[in-house]
């Protein structure tokens, strides 16, 4: 008992069913989780009322609560006429209530009535029950009907199906009254009726449609919902379904060996998994920092090359600036011509002149001749790295092969058996093939052990010798950098009784 805990949860509230319902597709859920979830997709329903319980009805309301005064908008709503912000509009037919079911995670079709057509589900409340008292789950049970703050239930009643504290007990079951004769129980957090009442008619269903799939009454037999249907006593369906259930956990208990080896096989796929996921961490790190290391090699040799030609362009710059700095009239150069024009000797003037003029010259050339382009600093560096930027965003890891799509135009079983085979269209590349094959055993409906054939490079393969008038059944799946990918769909292939005419049977996976 203590082991089926996690099948006892409401999939909303995550706590013991309380009150739960069934919907229709076979999903349950507590009755006032449900209506809050109704209440939020705008349907009217009341969260507060349980089914079957006396105190959702206001006509037996505790006289100490008092009568509550219903507002005429509300009467109108509940009478179906009407809107409000937030409430579904009536189309000219009236809408089916639709519930998004918390754990399918489907929208199912309640009806019109809405929870009003669902079943609740005393079975799964009295498991609920009986859990509670295994593992003596301990709860204050509180009193129905008494104002906030409200007191713990000291009595129950069966049938009134509602808890009480002693003072609201006696209040509903006044001396001289018929509900006088009700015998008070321990209070308890579910009363279970007599029976499963049909929510359309509130008779006792004792029919079982075969055609709906639902729990009926001897009304519902007779109208015209059920006209043709195939409907049995719920005996009848009770000793099927109970046989089937039998069945299904006898089958089970027989399988525990074969449960517990897939579980160990699963674990240890867990742990492959975590080793697996941490190696591929480390080997994601490790060619970043590659990356990142060979970007700081690169930088560092850019920067330098930068550094280089500006050295260069500077001294460039720098000779120019000092050969015109020569030329100005408070230079030295200046200053010094006109101090060798003073020289009255004429070899020495000749001698010290001819190389001073020379210097001039070219001096005078370089000014005459420069342009403002030639001598501009140094230009803008552009790094084009449109293309490793476009390889680092498409970086991404290796995927194993699709799983192959069988050529079944090309292949056939005969002498040998010729398979081929084919990748989906966005598929990685794969590098070789392996393909599988055994042999049914028609006799004991029993598959033998998978052959196997390895690293297959092409699209085809051919398997000889096969036995005459067997059947096979053969796959494929590839393999690249990434591992292997999934296997194709089995295929089945019957070779011919006796060599003659060449014979296909493809059975399908």
């Amino acid at each position: 008992m203590k082991n089926m805990e996690r099948e006892l949860l409401c999939p909303v509230c995550k706590e013991m069913y309380k009150h739960p319902v069934i919907l229709p597709c076979k999903h349950n859920v507590c009755h006032v989780c449900a209506s809050e979830i109704l209440l939020q997709r705008g349907y009217v329903c009341d969260p507060n009322s349980e089914p079957n319980s006396p105190a959702s009805s206001p006509s037996t309301r505790s006289p100490r609560m008092g009568r509550r005064v219903v507002p005429k908008q509300e009467r109108l709503i509940k009478s179906g006429f009407g809107t409000y912000p937030g409430r579904k509009r009536c189309n000219a037919h009236t809408q089916s209530v639709l519930f998004p079911c918390p754990s399918c995670h489907r929208d199912v079709d309640l009806g019109e009535r809405g929870l009003g057509n669902l079943f609740r589900n005393l079975t799964l409340e009295r498991v609920v029950e009986r859990y509670r008292q295994t593992v003596n789950i301990s709860t204050a049970i509180m009193c129905q009907f008494c104002k906030p703050p409200q007191q713990e239930a000291s009595k129950g009643c069966t049938e009134c199906r509602a808890t009480f504290c002693n003072e609201c007990f006696k209040l509903y079951h006044p001396w001289g009254t018929q509900k006088a004769q009700h015998e008070p129980t321990p209070p308890t957090l579910t009363f279970k009726p007599k029976g499963l009442m049909c929510p359309d008619h509130k008779e006792e269903v004792m029919l079982y449609c075969k055609t709906c799939q639902r729990l009926v009454c001897q009304i519902c037999r007779v109208r015209r919902t059920h006209s043709g249907h195939k409907i049995t006593p719920i005996i009848s369906a009770y000793q099927a379904l109970k046989d089937k259930l039998s069945k299904t956990i006898t089958y089970i208990l027989g399988s525990q060996h074969l449960l517990q080896g897939q579980i160990s096989e699963l674990e240890e796929s867990m742990k492959h998994t975590e080793l697996n996921g941490a190696k591929a961490q480390e080997e994601v790190l490790q060619l970043v920092s590659a990356l990142r290391s060979a970007l700081d090699d690169k930088q560092v040799s850019l920067t330098r090359d930068i550094t280089e030609r500006q050295r260069e362009r500077r001294c460039i710059l720098e000779a120019q600036v000092w050969e015109r700095q020569t030329l100005l009239e408070n230079s030295g150069l200046v200053s010094y011509a006109h101090e060798v024009m003073k020289e009255t000797e004429q070899p020495c003037f000749v001698l010290a002149a001819k190389q001073l003029h020379e210097r001039i010259v070219r001096a005078i050339e370089s000014v005459q001749s420069f342009r403002s382009a030639a001598f501009a600093p140094l230009p803008p560096v552009k790094l084009d790295v449109s293309r490793e930027l476009k390889l680092l965003t498409e970086l991404n890891f290796v995927r194993a092969p699709d799983a192959p799509v069988i050529d079944t135009q090309r292949t056939y079983a005969y002498d040998q058996i010729y398979l081929s085979w084919r990748l989906p269209q966005d598929s990685a590349p794969a590098w070789h093939y392996t393909i599988e094959y055994r042999k049914i055993d028609p006799k004991h409906k029993t598959l033998k052990l998978w052959q196997r054939r390895e690293e297959v490079w092409s699209l085809s393969t051919v398997l000889e010798g096969p036995d005459i008038d067997s059947v096979y059944v053969l796959r494929v799946r590839g393999y690249n950098k990434a591992g292997y990918g999934e296997y194709s769909e089995d295929i089945y292939l019957h070779t011919p009784l006796a060599p003659g005419k060449c014979l296909l049977l493809l059975l399908g996976a």
